[in-house]
């Protein structure tokens, strides 16, 4: 997994909290962990809690690949999220030492056979991508701003990936096309094998050359933060992946499931408090409330 770890300041209607642990990476690494040893990549700087590290690798997060860049201070990242807590308003953005990042994988982890690539800037990710010529799966994500002002970039990208995670107001942008059926399959047809498209509380929607369905969100009662949400679906989705160790069309539809799970874990709490709190049983528990409520 390369991407960001940040500090995160939240506001909710109901709360606020600052310096948490957050970023794409954290996220992601986390909830990929309940099924597979995870490679984390990313910078940060001299402010960086050390308990923050210990925390990912109690999870059996390898973090050789998290650089402390000296006299650098970590990506911060403050947002304050709307009274029907699906949209969100970005107050400050911070880069710090992810400006300097410019990862070089260790060794062990350009042997790596599946490999996720946070937004970053396209460029970087076909950098990351070149070390590592056997993977066998590569997914990336990406972000407006990519979109708007590297598209070329971008569409590079797509030509060497064989799975894209982005968003659904993300999808409409990059296709000019505001109707999500028709958005998944144009952005298909730019280079990846499969396309999901995420759509908050709504779930999330796979595109194929040979399928496409919608897998509903997990209906949570409690959404205290949603922040990570979409790190954390792309995250199950990647790691359940990996355990199967193959990327067949009913292993993708339970990764999807699976992600989809992490992520209703995620929102029941601000970082990743509620993620710390469960197992992989918790999951399994609710993957099988999942499985009956799609019944029918």
């Amino acid at each position: 997994m390369v991407g960001a770890v940040a500090l995160d300041s939240v506001e909710t209607p109901s709360e606020k909290r600052e310096n948490l642990l957050g970023g794409s990476a954290s996220y992601f690494s986390y909830a990929a962990s309940y099924f597979t040893s995870v490679r984390l990549v990313s910078a940060v700087g001299d402010d960086w809690p050390h308990e923050h590290t210990e925390l990912l690798q109690s999870r059996n997060i390898d973090t050789a690949g998290l650089k402390v860049i000296p006299g650098a201070k970590t990506f911060r990242w403050s947002g304050k999220y709307h009274a029907d807590m699906n949209d969100r308003d970005t107050l400050d953005v911070q880069l710090n030492a992810m400006e300097q990042f410019d990862p070089v994988l260790p060794e062990e982890y350009r042997r790596c056979r599946f490999l996720f690539l946070a937004n970053d800037p396209p460029g970087l990710q076909i950098k990351v991508l070149q070390q590592c010529p056997g993977a066998t799966l590569t997914v990336a994500d990406t972000m407006d701003l990519y979109i708007n002002n590297q598209h070329d970039e971008l569409l590079e990208l797509l030509g060497r990936i064989d799975g894209l995670v982005l968003n659904d107001s993300e999808a409409k942008l990059l296709t000019g096309d505001d109707n999500l059926v028709r958005a998944g399959h144009a952005i298909r047809e730019l280079g990846p094998r499969f396309v999901v498209i995420k759509k908050g509380e709504h779930g999330a929607m796979f595109f194929s050359r040979h399928e496409t369905y919608v897998l509903p969100a997990f209906p949570t009662p409690n959404v205290v933060d949603p922040t990570g949400a979409g790190d954390s679906f792309a995250g199950g989705m990647m790691g359940y992946l990996a355990e199967q160790g193959n990327f067949e069309p009913k292993t993708l539809k339970k990764a999807m499931a699976y992600g989809t799970l992490a992520a209703s874990f995620t929102v029941e709490d601000f970082s990743l408090d509620r993620l710390e709190k469960i197992e992989r049983e918790d999951i399994e528990q609710r993957m099988r409330k999942y499985r009956q409520m799609l019944t029918f």
